[in-house]
């Protein structure tokens, strides 16, 4: 597959679950999507895989507690972290991995850095992202990507339509858990465990030496306690 040409939608897309996107409150003339399940007593875990490391907490704590979750992984991030990656995959039933992009640049127009992050900068940029991102989902595991969350989580508004017509869905969320891995533990496991029915949580899995990642493993735990069950997105 040409890595700049425009797939078709059997290229990346079949039989995914119809969910309601809303495009949330503009920020600067940017959209933050939330993606809420239909109402089913059940929550969805999606952790973003940034450019960074594996973090084993939360991991072998969804493993051990049998709590699906989809990984929105980055291609540098599969490159750094090869025994991440491979722990992934020898868990199939639990993870679930998704496009989170090539380069960990949000699709925003423009040339006006988002919490630090050089963005893509143009439609063009944003394709090559997209699509480059895919393509290392689907050679990992053999599938192609039904699902890509841009990085930072803002979307230029023409950035959300163009994306879509590359045949994926975008991936918002309704809980912000950790705020880019900057809380701390306690705060992250409060946010997890008030979480409400169709609640898409998102977290980051990428940072295994700031608090939150302990506090996600936590709050994740004590969701599970209450009766939570869990979803992927692509269920």
């Amino acid at each position: 597959m040409c890595l700049l040409c425009t797939p078709t939608r059997r290229d990346f897309l079949g039989g995914v679950l119809a969910l309601p996107l809303a495009l949330g409150t503009p920020r600067h003339g940017l959209l933050e999507p939330v993606l809420r399940l239909t109402p089913s007593g059940q929550v969805a875990v999606t952790l973003d895989a940034c450019p960074g490391h594996f973090d084993p907490r939360i991991a072998t704590t969804l493993v051990a507690h049998n709590i699906p979750a989809t990984i929105f992984v980055t291609a540098i991030w599969m490159k750094w972290n090869p025994a991440g990656l491979a722990y992934f995959l020898a868990h199939p039933a639990i993870f679930a991995l998704e496009n989170h992009g090539a380069r960990h640049l949000p699709p925003v127009l423009g040339n006006k850095p988002i919490y630090g992050l050089p963005v893509a900068g143009s439609l063009d940029a944003i394709r090559a992202e997209v699509i480059d991102g895919a393509v290392a989902v689907q050679e990992a595991t053999g599938k192609p990507p039904l699902w890509y969350r841009g990085a930072a989580g803002l979307y230029s508004p023409e950035a959300i339509p163009f994306i879509e017509s590359l045949g994926l869905r975008i991936a918002g969320y309704s809980l912000n858990a950790d705020q880019g891995a900057s809380l701390p533990a306690a705060t992250v496991a409060k946010r997890i465990t008030a979480a409400r029915d169709g609640d898409v949580i998102e977290g980051h899995i990428n940072q295994p030496k700031h608090e939150s990642g302990a506090g996600i493993a936590e709050g994740l735990v004590a969701l599970q306690a209450q009766g939570v069950q869990f979803t992927r997105l692509s269920a």
